[in-house]
């Protein structure tokens, strides 16, 4: 029920970057783990016209490994971290296509072991490209689901055990796809729309002290 009127409330506001990517027809797991790379530390308003530039120019391990990573960092220049992130993402490309024959596994070890791909990513590229093997915890994810004192914790590696334990399969991905807009535009880190939100009655509203 929940997830039901969060689905209607974020109807009018842009997806998610990586879900509007793959809407978009980026669907392989290695186009969502570079995309999810690009958007650490950086707003969906940029991940997505970053993503698109690269993948432009390259789409697969095979044709993003000839990019010498100075030109992966000139297409990708205006994210967080862009030097460090063209490295890593030329890194990942030589070993998909060196050791993968071309294509990524499914598997989360495998993504984990890339330099700069953590659990949020690893889950979330997984659920979009494959299937949901686990909960993708951002920061709107870790705050909305303390506010709501539906699992809190401290930090978001602990929400995403915590999740996994109490929320059903079937909704891994959806809480990320939802939580995000919803987290942005209604559930916002300060001054939550409270008098607005679709969910009040079911929400504790832990650690709100002013709200519209």
């Amino acid at each position: 029920m929940v997830l039901s009127r969060i689905e209607a409330a974020v109807e009018a506001y842009p997806k998610a970057a990586l879900f509007q990517l793959r809407d978009d027809g980026y669907t392989s797991l290695f186009e969502q783990l570079v995309a999810c790379i690009i958007s650490i530390r950086t707003r969906d308003e940029v991940t997505l016209p970053v993503a698109r530039a690269l993948f432009a120019q390259a789409r697969t391990p095979a044709a993003v490994a000839e990019l010498a990573p100075i030109e992966i960092d000139d297409l990708i220049r205006d994210c967080a971290f862009h030097e460090r992130k063209a490295g890593q993402i030329h890194d990942i490309a030589l070993q998909a296509r060196d050791e993968y024959g071309g294509e990524l596994p499914c598997d989360a070890d495998t993504l984990m072991s890339f330099s700069g791909v953590g659990i949020k990513c690893a889950n979330l590229a997984l659920g979009l490209a494959c299937e949901p093997v686990g909960v993708s915890v951002d920061i709107h994810v870790h705050r909305i689901t303390n506010r709501w004192g539906y699992v809190e914790t401290d930090r978001p590696e602990q929400k995403t055990r915590a999740l996994e334990k109490k929320l059903d399969r079937r909704y891994w991905l959806d809480i990320n796809r939802l939580l995000v807009p919803f987290g942005k535009h209604v559930c916002t880190g300060r001054t939550p729309r409270c008098s607005t939100c679709p969910v009040l009655v079911m929400c504790r509203q832990v650690g709100v002290e002013k709200h519209r």
